[in-house]
């Protein structure tokens, strides 16, 4: 039987590029679809394909080699400005986590970023030579279309801010917008790393959404390799203001990795008079847990003398269904928890809690990375 091809990742042409040689090298054949042949260099959404068999092979020499990370190159200095990044899609809920994101940002004294990445067109590899200068010119023509349509949307969103700010809907705040050509996921993760923001404020479409969109999720990618913390605001938000928030949980899984995350969403809710309520992401009620779960209450207590903070042992059974009851019987308004980068192989086939939750509830989801 012939060996099917798959598609190991999608990426811009020049990290297309970059995969296919490092595999290549170890004897992996590649082959790269939805390639520009007239521009190539701006390709976006470009498939990286290898034969089935070579699939965990080719896995773990994605893994050994690092070749995406750049963690060494990141900047260790601290930003003196807080900065709010707010990536949108001009939907309907991306302009509500831009509203939660401007009232945060005036609580907080930061100022706002309003993102947006867009694809640019590319067209099959099967193109007469002949036809060359006829494509090329219907390229121009798509590509300033879309750019002109990307910005009378983002400006469409600027003038709506601008007008809720005149009648007082939203605070005034320092903002501006930026437009980058590429895959969101990609364009984002890197941004930050020009912007260094305090915190990402992003959309998403929370429990309605078909698990067929899961796998392609932003948001998603976004909380799975990012290291800046996200408040995902899902569609059918309540509120657009943080400070209408009166219950907040916070997820432990009793590992020191919670301790460090603990400090970093306090200082995200620095100056707001918020609930606090502990649970632990299992749902063994044993013993065990009760004591450990009272055991890190009482540390929090320490550490955050003014805090209110209680904690609740979740019940046996589905997780899912457990912190939903947790969340309804509470009157939970954000989810905290903690997240920490893992393998290509582990988030393929083992999605992490902050994934599975964010699909999965309505409530929105404020998730630091540890």
């Amino acid at each position: 039987m012939e060996d099917k091809l798959v598609t190991l990742a999608i990426h811009t042409f020049e990290k297309a590029q970059i995969l296919k040689t490092i595999l290549e090298t170890e004897g992996i054949e590649v082959y790269i679809h939805n390639v520009n042949q007239i521009q190539p260099v701006v390709s976006a959404g470009v498939r990286v394909r290898i034969k089935e068999s070579d699939l965990p092979h080719a896995l773990r020499i994605i893994e050994d080699s690092k070749w995406l990370s750049e963690d060494a190159e990141e900047e260790s200095t601290t930003p003196q400005t807080k900065k709010i990044l707010i990536p949108v899609d001009f939907s309907d809920y991306s302009i509500k986590a831009c509203e939660l994101g401007i009232n945060y940002a005036h609580q907080a004294g930061a100022e706002v970023m309003i993102m947006h990445a867009y694809f640019s067109p590319y067209f099959p590899s099967a193109i007469p030579m002949g036809d060359t200068l006829a494509y090329q010119v219907n390229e121009e023509e798509s590509v300033q279309n879309v750019l002109k349509r990307v910005q009378i949307d983002m400006e469409n969103i600027c003038t709506m801010i601008n007008r809720k700010i005149q009648t007082g809907e939203l605070p005034k705040v320092k903002y501006n917008y930026v437009l980058r050509e590429g895959l969101p996921e990609e364009e984002i993760i890197a941004y930050c790393k020009e912007y260094h923001p305090t915190l990402i404020v992003m959309g998403t479409r929370g429990k309605s959404q078909k698990d067929m969109d899961l796998i392609g999720s932003v948001t998603g990618e976004v909380i799975e390799v990012n290291k800046v913390p996200v408040l995902a605001v899902p569609e059918n938000i309540r509120f657009n203001d943080l400070s209408d928030a009166k219950n907040i949980a916070f997820a432990t899984s009793f590992n020191q990795r919670d301790l460090v995350a603990f400090d970093e969403f306090m200082e995200i809710i620095k100056g707001y008079d918020i609930n606090i309520h502990l649970f632990n992401i299992s749902t063994s009620k044993d013993e065990w847990n009760e004591i450990r779960l009272t055991g890190v209450n009482e540390y929090f207590k320490k550490q955050y003398p003014e805090a209110n903070i209680s904690h609740t042992v979740l019940a046996d059974g589905d997780l899912l269904l457990a912190i939903e009851k947790f969340v309804r019987d509470k009157q939970i308004d954000v989810i905290a928890l903690s997240t920490y980068r893992r393998n290509i192989l582990a988030r393929m086939f083992n999605p992490s809690i902050a994934r599975k939750m964010l699909f999965h509830t309505d409530t929105p989801l404020l998730v630091m990375h540890s």
